[in-house]
């Protein structure tokens, strides 16, 4: 400290202006973020900011109910669907149980009876093609192992090798997925016949 000699006062030995040092975090009660001071917080912003977490966390919890809502809801949906189409495929078919029930019912044989079995036939393959099932009828083609399953090979002349001759089973699909596969007789040459039929002595003649 400097007695100023003209007006008795006490100066400050601490130069002011543009020079005088800065002064430190304690003396300010600033800290400082990314070379910006910045004032503490106070109470108020403090409980603020708490509210504002403390909201965020309720929302977050929300959200997360709402997913599991969602979630078993579409579970839920997607059973229904599937028992909805069971449903629909069996109401179809209770028209050909009906005439089932008639033909067994009535007095009659030969042709008539015949002519009824083929129409209930029909109308049960009318329903499961209107439900997306495909049938594969492959006599005349060529043998396809993705679609066609052989259980017997027979030479035949006049028909190239490979070709189906007789379908133990029609083939079935869903939607180009396959169910079951055509069970044929596959047309071959007599001596790959002869060779083939003693490789699977269970082979159908």
């Amino acid at each position: 400290m400097t007695n100023d000699g003209g007006n008795g006062g006490v100066k400050d030995d601490a130069p002011d202006g543009p020079d005088a040092p800065a002064a430190t975090d304690e003396e300010t009660g600033l800290a400082p973020v990314d070379g910006t001071p910045v004032a503490p917080a106070s109470a108020e912003e403090v409980a603020a900011l708490r509210r504002e977490l403390d909201a965020l966390r309720e929302q977050l919890l929300r959200r997360r109910a709402d997913f599991e809502n969602f979630r078993k809801r579409v579970e839920r949906d997607r059973t229904q669907a599937g028992v909805d189409a069971q449903a629909a495929l069996l109401q179809a078919l209770i028209p050909s149980l009906d005439n089932l029930d008639r033909a067994l019912a009535a007095d009659v044989t030969g042709e008539s009876l015949r002519q009824g079995v083929e129409l209930i036939r029909r109308e049960i393959q009318a329903t499961l093609e209107a439900q997306g099932i495909s049938v594969d009828d492959p006599v005349g083609r060529h043998f396809d192992p993705e679609t066609h399953q052989a259980l017997s090979h027979e030479p035949a002349s006049g028909v190239e090798d490979g070709t189906v001759l007789e379908v133990f089973g029609k083939g079935y699909s869903f939607k180009g997925r396959l169910l079951r596969p055509a069970l044929v007789k596959v047309a071959k040459g007599k001596t790959q016949a002869t060779s083939a039929d003693a490789d699977d002595p269970e082979a159908i003649h």
